[in-house]
């Protein structure tokens, strides 16, 4: 009794939740929408609408539980006679259950809700760590850093080549995120 998503297909939402207040001037330059982006690819909670279609390969009875959450509204089909035909799923204890074996599209509007204060926080501190430290020379990733005071000022950093892959953990945000990994 295994359901197999074939394929997953997320549109872009039309807009992203408003950018949280209380940023430092640098991170309020960035792009929100970037930082938003960055959140709902590490995580299965949407908080603004937008249309998911999964692609399915399951055997009636099967139980398949949404991998993005929350789900506003959904339409079925299965794939017979060489054409979609309308289904409806039966709801199951933790998604929906197929009413027959086959290949099934289900087109869902996903996301809505307010923002809970843990995400808003690592929207923080996600923007923060991807705009620099706040008030000093710090440079996010840095691993190594060279200042110089004389006739001219001179300042250096040395990045790490996964300062920007690790920004999620290493800014703080991805704690905060965990419970919102799984739908």
């Amino acid at each position: 009794m295994t359901i197999d998503v074939l394929k997953q297909f997320e549109d872009e939402p039309s807009e992203y939740p408003p950018t949280p207040s209380g940023l430092s001037v640098k991170a309020t330059e960035l792009d929100a929408n970037m930082v938003w982006a960055r959140i709902e690819a590490y995580t299965a909670h949407r908080f603004t609408q937008r249309e998911v279609v999964w692609t399915l390969l399951g055997d009636g009875g099967d139980e398949w539980h949404p991998q993005l959450t929350p789900i506003v509204s959904k339409q079925a089909h299965i794939w017979a006679n060489d054409a979609w035909e309308a289904v409806k799923l039966v709801d199951a204890p933790l998604g929906f259950c197929l009413p027959s074996g086959g290949t099934y599209k289900i087109t869902a509007q996903v996301g809505g809700g307010n923002v809970p204060a843990p995400v808003s926080g690592a929207f923080e501190r996600l923007a923060e760590y991807l705009a620099g430290a706040r008030s000093s020379t710090d440079e996010p990733g840095a691993s190594n850093s060279k200042f110089s005071v004389g006739s001219t000022i001179n300042f250096e950093v040395t990045r790490s080549p996964a300062w920007l892959a690790r920004a999620m953990q290493l800014s703080g945000a991805a704690d905060l995120l965990r419970p919102y990994r799984r739908a």
